[in-house]
């Protein structure tokens, strides 16, 4: 009479204890950053290992403790408990560098005051993108301002207060001029090509350097 074929997992060897058992299952689990089936597991282990039985007794071990054995659909993996993952958050603060098409738009609109989108496209001689002013706006350094009662009703942008906070200003009379950017270096003394269309006043002229209307309303 033949006799019945031995399982695949039967080994010459005595299967460990279960608590052994549970210490692999908690190594393996601990060692593996993508949580783990039942059928890796038995991969793993010595044969005769019953995995899912130390898998059940390892959660109850480690039931309300700071990290918790959870199921993650047809796997298992360690994770910090629900309650405390507030304690695994950290906040910094980001140190986001403007782009330069998003320093002249902000630059355009502080100097030209309400201005439409059309008319920082023509200062800068270049159309804006979207991105730019969503940037800016979502900054908190310009806002919607009221539409031109022209054709079409364009809205135009304005500074915010977050802006003029951040820059120690009173309002936007106070930015500096072009005299005094030119003596802190931030410009250089020969005005570049079509500099006049960023309202500059030609040399000899009374107009304001603080603030060059170059639209009328």
């Amino acid at each position: 009479m033949n006799k019945d074929p031995k399982p695949a997992n039967d080994s010459l060897f005595e299967a460990p204890p279960m608590g052994e058992q549970e210490r692999m299952v908690e190594a393996i689990m601990f060692a593996t950053a993508e949580p783990v089936t039942v059928a890796e597991l038995i991969g793993r282990m010595p044969h005769g290992c019953d995995p899912a039985e130390a898998l059940a007794h390892l959660r109850k071990r480690y039931d309300g403790r700071g990290v918790n054995i959870i199921k993650v659909g047809d796997a298992w993996a360690i994770r910090t408990a629900g309650d405390l993952g507030f304690l695994m958050q950290k906040e910094t603060v980001e140190t986001r560098k403007l782009s330069r098409a998003a320093i002249e738009t902000l630059a355009i609109v502080a100097y030209h005051q309400p201005v439409t989108r059309a008319e920082i496209e023509e200062i800068r001689g270049v159309s804006v993108s979207r991105g730019t002013v969503d940037q800016l706006i979502e900054l908190e350094w310009i806002r919607f301002g009221r539409r031109r009662m022209t054709p079409g009703r364009p809205v135009t942008f304005v500074v915010t207060q977050n802006f003029l906070d951040h820059f120690g200003l009173e309002n936007a009379r106070d930015l500096p001029g072009l005299k005094e950017l030119r003596s802190a270096g931030l410009l250089e003394n020969r005005p570049p090509p079509g500099a006049n269309a960023l309202g500059e006043a030609e040399d000899g002229d009374d107009e304001d350097d603080n603030q060059t209307e170059l639209f009328e309303d």
